[in-house]
């Protein structure tokens, strides 16, 4: 809104917005990313629409079409790049290592895992339950509004049932004591791919698409997937379905299960003339 919309449209009704004013809207955002462009049209739509909803617009003043895209490749560690990033990250401090683990063990996002509070951790249970997300300092729910809750790995409910602290509510602090930021855990991931001796990206969010990836190479349902990523949507999960290689093996045995239930034996014999 402040960068892209009210510059363009502040002095406009919303009434007044047309077809034209969204192709010069899309025509500026033009070196932008198609993310970025769609992303600023969606917000533009659903504002519209909700102006027609509160009885503000009798209908739409504009068509707003989204630009056509293409998933992006994602790039995630395998499981030996991986344990060698979580053994480097726990080489450091068990804040380093918490942090792999928060986004490889468990699929938290970045702000998810600045949010995180030492009571959304149970410990009886080993489930986290993920009911916040930060950004630029501002508390809201995780991405798409709906809170989770994810299993623990036997290996990240001891890591954070041996550290926890009285610094605070959140789980991970600085040595100054203030909670993290994007850079400071972008620092840490850094320092814990040097100490793996892995490229340094600082790449944050890889672990959460290594998360997705190892739990489809293990042959979880994309079901199961998309409710422990949070994923808003299935068709997101089912990029990650391909990586699985028994996945259409299983599929063509439901075929021969099927037959066997069903009394009728590897196929059907077709009679021969004596």
């Amino acid at each position: 809104m402040r960068f892209h919309l009210l510059p363009r449209f502040g002095s406009k009704q919303l009434d007044q917005i047309s077809d034209q004013d969204i192709q010069r809207l899309k025509a500026s955002l033009g070196n932008r990313k198609t993310k970025t462009v769609n992303n600023v049209l969606t917000v533009l739509n659903t504002l519209l629409r909700t102006a027609v909803k509160w009885g503000v617009l009798d209908k739409m003043p504009a068509r707003i079409e989204l630009l056509r895209t293409s998933a992006a490749p994602f790039d995630f560690y395998d499981f030996v790049d991986y344990e060698r990033l979580v053994d480097g990250a726990g080489k450091l401090d068990w804040r380093t290592k918490a942090m792999v683990l928060l986004a490889g063990d468990a699929g938290l996002r970045r702000g998810e895992i600045i949010g995180l509070e030492q009571s959304d951790t149970d410990h009886q249970r080993k489930v986290i339950t993920v009911q916040r997300s930060e950004w630029n300092g501002k508390v809201t729910l995780p991405k798409g509004g709906r809170i989770r809750r994810v299993p623990m790995t036997g290996r990240l409910s001891r890591l954070l049932l041996e550290n926890r602290h009285l610094r605070g509510k959140r789980v991970l602090y600085t040595d100054k004591e203030k909670t993290v930021t994007p850079r400071v855990l972008r620092r840490w991931m850094e320092k814990a791919q040097r100490r793996a001796g892995l490229a340094e990206s600082g790449k944050l969010h890889n672990l959460r698409h290594t998360f997705c990836s190892h739990l489809a190479m293990r042959g979880a349902p994309a079901v199961s997937i998309k409710e422990l990523a949070g994923h808003m949507s299935l068709n997101t999960t089912i990029r990650y379905m391909h990586l699985s290689p028994a996945e259409k093996d299983r599929a063509i045995r439901l075929l021969d299960e099927g037959r066997k239930a069903d009394g009728l034996g590897d196929g059907l014999e077709t009679a021969t003339g004596g």
